[in-house]
């Protein structure tokens, strides 16, 4: 299911239909927005592989009615042996995106997981034990699945680069044969690791037996990541940026996340749309879009990074002065040169609201399919790449250092507007969540879309991501013809790809109004589904 088709009072929106099931259950049983969102999590850990898993990050927004949103920041940093130096000594002279020298940055999300049923039972009256929020989870890894087109797809197109990795194969590979859609997947090992955090805690991935199994074995694997990496690490707080726009206030995560650039899209936009307004879905407006995205990129690109070594507040470029000097610097007839580098990526986005208005707005990541590639034995746990957006020049803006966070696309968004609605959404797609975000929200917020129309209109991307390997402008075939000659009659380097293409992210949107009714919307791009009740 794709959309609820009439309100509810609560649900969740996943892009595997049945992480979504896993926290509607919850919603059903009197759990709260958090208690449903670590329960899709843990699901879609198991089910979608090749996007998210334990050995991830992950990102949070929380907000309750009439509260400001709390964030959580659950990225690991560098470990304390991934230096410059360890790489010149194995005769790297760039960090690698797989194997064990890209494991190199501690697995934040179990700890995120922690700090929010913490605030949970103390905010938010949790009652739901772990075994409970876990227990779906278990099942799809102990009992399996069917197997998505989606993770069929990447295990076979990326396998040069991951068979070699230890323990893909034995994983993802059961009897050397390569998964078929529609087949059932199991993942015991995996089944036993969520089986021992729910019967002894979520803190035994960082200081537990399962820890020391962890480090012992990404060690043998040849990453610098040891117990103690993992044991000093905890999941934090964060305050989240906002913005002030027309139709209301927009929150997003701080650096190391690039939360500041899908604000500031929307930020240019709204004051291009105030100035010279738009019809949705022409021309111009996909033309002031994707010169606002320009313009924000190029000021990510200069300022986000690791909060501890920020060259400048980032604050200061959501300040109205700053969003009128750059939307001043937007040219109606002609696109701005173009490209700049870029990023791939592949994350889930969830979210929940529950029957008390609470939501949450939660992305979870590997960094690129299946991330490392790197599965530990006896646990099966993929680590993440995250690391590998380090740079190894000493002048770099995100140069690596121990104990330093890479930067991160993950960016989950949340939106109060002065109508009383409640916007929660996201995407995965690196490059393109920003985009996708800026998409999504002006089509519900400005141009009054419902939610299953904002979600499945065709989309665009500009630059690489996940699936594109090329800096075009890359628009949906389901675009009008015209409107892709009048792009191209702007300078645009237009791109025409399939429809309802992956590369363009997995988008959910969920909408509170005022009444306390709720909307959702999943990807048809996606293995996605909405659930509530």
């Amino acid at each position: 299911m794709l959309a609820n088709d009439t309100p509810l009072r609560a649900a969740v929106s996943a892009p595997h239909h049945l992480a979504a099931e896993a926290g509607a259950g919850v919603l059903r049983e009197g759990g709260n927005a958090i208690e449903a969102m670590v329960a899709a999590a843990a699901a879609i850990a198991v089910v979608y592989p090749h996007m998210n898993g334990l050995g991830g990050d992950s990102f949070w927004l929380l907000r309750e009615p009439g509260r400001a949103p709390l964030g959580i920041e659950a990225c690991g940093p560098a470990a304390v042996g991934a230096t410059p130096a360890w790489y010149r000594d194995r005769g790297l002279t760039v960090i690698p995106s797989r194997g064990g020298a890209a494991a190199n940055t501690v697995a934040g999300t179990v700890a995120g997981w922690q700090v929010a049923l913490a605030l949970s039972r103390s905010q938010w009256s949790g009652r739901l034990p772990l075994h409970r929020l876990l227990a779906p989870a278990v099942a799809h890894a102990r009992e399996g699945y069917p197997m998505t087109h989606s993770q069929a797809e990447a295990t076979r197109d990326k396998h040069p680069e991951l068979g070699p990795q230890p323990g893909f194969d034995a994983q993802y590979l059961p009897g050397g044969a390569f998964p078929v859609p529609g087949e059932t997947f199991r993942q015991p090992e995996l089944a036993s690791t969520l089986e021992r955090l729910a019967a002894v805690g979520l803190a035994d991935f960082y200081s537990g037996e399962l820890a020391q199994a962890l480090g012992e074995g990404l060690a043998e694997a040849g990453s610098p990541i040891r117990a103690p990496d993992l044991a000093g690490y905890a999941a934090r707080r964060v305050a989240p940026l906002n913005m002030r726009h027309s139709l209301g206030t927009l929150w997003n995560m701080p650096p190391p996340t690039q939360g500041l650039a899908s604000l500031m899209i929307l930020g240019v936009f709204d004051r291009l749309q105030r100035r010279h307004p738009v019809a949705a879905e022409s021309a111009e407006w996909l033309h002031a879009m994707v010169e606002a995205v320009k313009q924000a990129f190029l000021v990510r690109d200069r300022v986000v990074t690791d909060p501890a070594y920020l060259p400048e507040d980032p604050a200061q470029w959501l300040k109205p002065e700053a969003l009128d000097a750059l939307a001043d610097r937007v040219d109606w007839s002609r696109a701005l040169a173009w490209p700049q580098p870029a990023s791939p990526g592949d994350t889930v986005w969830l979210g929940a609201i529950d029957a008390e208005g609470r939501c949450v707005s939660f992305i979870q990541s590997l960094f690129h399919e299946f991330g490392s590639g790197v599965v530990v034995p006896d646990t099966g746990v993929i680590w993440q790449n995250r690391g590998c957006s380090f740079s190894l020049a000493p002048d770099a803006l995100n140069d690596l250092k121990p104990g330093r966070r890479p930067f991160h696309t993950l960016n989950p968004a949340l939106a109060v507007l002065d109508d009383g609605r409640t916007l929660v959404y996201g995407t995965m797609g690196g490059e393109g969540q920003p985009q996708t975000q800026a998409a999504v929200f002006t089509r519900v917020a400005l141009y009054g879309q419902s939610p299953e129309q904002a979600v499945a209109s065709p989309r665009w991307l500009l630059g690489r991501t996940w699936g594109a390997g090329t800096d075009t402008l890359k628009l949906e075939a389901d675009f009008p013809p015209e409107l892709v000659e009048a792009l191209r009659g702007r300078g645009h380097d237009v791109e025409v790809v399939p429809p309802r293409n992956s590369a363009m992210g997995h988008a959910g949107l969920l909408v509170r109004d005022r009444a306390g009714h709720v909307r959702a919307a999943s990807d048809p791009r996606s293995d996605g589904g909405v659930a509530g009740l």
